[in-house]
């Protein structure tokens, strides 16, 4: 059988059709496929700089805290601090009577004196008040304590204790409430920090 040139023709045609077809076909299933990966890919490349970007805010977030708590430790030292040279600095001031008897260790006893002698003018300036300190060697503090006095009025009803041990007391009180937050955190029932 001899087949005329036009009918091989179409033949040749008809098959270059069916594999351009295919080839477009399987063109297409290659694009979609690589669309898939393509979105794919970037979704993790998205979620991946997501977590990145959330981790470094969350560090600095916490460096921030950190930095508040920090400032928030300094300034509460400081205050502190200002509290206890107050409360020394102006043990003469915190009896407001003519006559006081002082208290202290007998070895301390030439340093108090000495400290007396040199805080009476300036008392006497600040307060436009005569002040008399007589200086206790009948009743010593005890020798375990760690320095510092006891003042008491003229009637020895009245005491201001300075010493460390007293002034260690009262810092320990008002740490209560930080020492509580450290061991079982925070309580959102406590109305009340001290």
């Amino acid at each position: 059988l001899w087949l005329s040139n036009a009918h091989v023709q179409k033949q040749i045609k008809h098959m270059m059709a069916f594999i351009e077809q295919e080839a477009n076909e399987k063109a297409e299933e290659i694009d979609v496929k690589a669309e898939e990966e393509f979105n794919i890919e970037k979704s993790r490349l998205v979620q991946t700089q997501r977590l990145e970007i959330m981790e470094y805010y969350e560090k600095k977030e916490k460096q921030i805290e950190q930095q508040k708590e920090i400032q928030m430790s300094n300034l509460m030292n400081q205050a502190r601090l200002k509290v206890l040279r107050a409360s020394s600095d102006l043990a003469l001031y915190q009896l407001l009577k003519p006559q006081r008897f002082l208290r202290c260790r007998k070895q301390d006893f030439p340093l108090v004196k000495a400290a007396v002698q040199e805080a009476i003018p300036v008392y006497k300036i600040a307060t436009k008040r005569d002040v008399a300190v007589q200086t206790d060697r009948e009743a010593y503090l005890p020798e375990e304590v760690a320095g510092r006095v006891e003042i008491c009025n003229g009637d020895r009803k009245i005491k201001v204790s300075n010493t460390l041990e007293n002034r260690l007391g009262l810092i320990a009180q008002q740490m209560v409430p930080e020492v509580r937050g450290a061991l079982f955190g925070a309580n959102a029932n406590r109305r009340f920090l001290d």
